[in-house]
């Protein structure tokens, strides 16, 4: 049964968080249904902004700021610039058959009716919370975790990242024309 909140009692937290989780919400789907690029990528940058502000009340001030500079910053940096390389601002509708179409709207249903599915289905967890005493909020414990035990992990996402860009600017580059 799904759970509505009180929000005559709700605590200034509770109503920060809807008020996010809103923003983030709408700026999503405007970012995935907006026809102008250049708008997609600020929905986005405004989506990371609200997702860093939910990093926030979850007391991960760290993580909010990492996820500023990275995701809003540098991220979007490249796809501003990938845009822009590729000029995808032109208006260029191609007709894509029928089929296609089809094809695509069966496979969101199917996605959202198996993710319906899976959250009406879902259990909450209920068990003992094992504390070690650590804080995990550290940037030098962070550091410690990152660097030893998921290292393999963050050099391949960095490793995908630089070819990511490189794969950009290959597709962005226009033959010269013989003369």
């Amino acid at each position: 049964m799904i759970h509505i909140p009180d929000l005559a009692n709700a605590t200034p937290v509770g109503v920060i968080f809807c008020i996010l989780a809103f923003i983030t919400v709408i700026t999503a789907f405007l970012t995935i249904f907006s026809r102008n690029p250049i708008h997609s990528a600020i929905y986005l940058v405004i989506c990371f902004f609200s997702i860093a502000g939910h990093y926030l009340l979850l007391n991960s001030q760290f993580l909010a700021v990492v996820h500023i500079i990275v995701y809003s910053g540098a991220i979007m940096i490249l796809f501003l610039f990938t845009i822009m390389l590729m000029n995808l601002n032109e208006q260029k509708d191609v007709h894509r058959p029928r089929i296609t179409r089809l094809g695509a709207i069966v496979s969101f249903c199917l996605i959202v009716i198996v993710l319906i599915a899976i959250f009406i289905n879902s259990k909450p967890i209920v068990g003992d919370y094992d504390s070690t005493g650590e804080d995990f909020q550290s940037i030098k414990v962070l550091g410690k975790i990152l660097l030893n035990e998921y290292m393999v992990p963050f050099e391949f996402a960095s490793i995908l990242l630089l070819v990511a860009m490189i794969g950009t600017v290959l597709l962005s580059k226009k033959e010269k024309l013989n003369k």
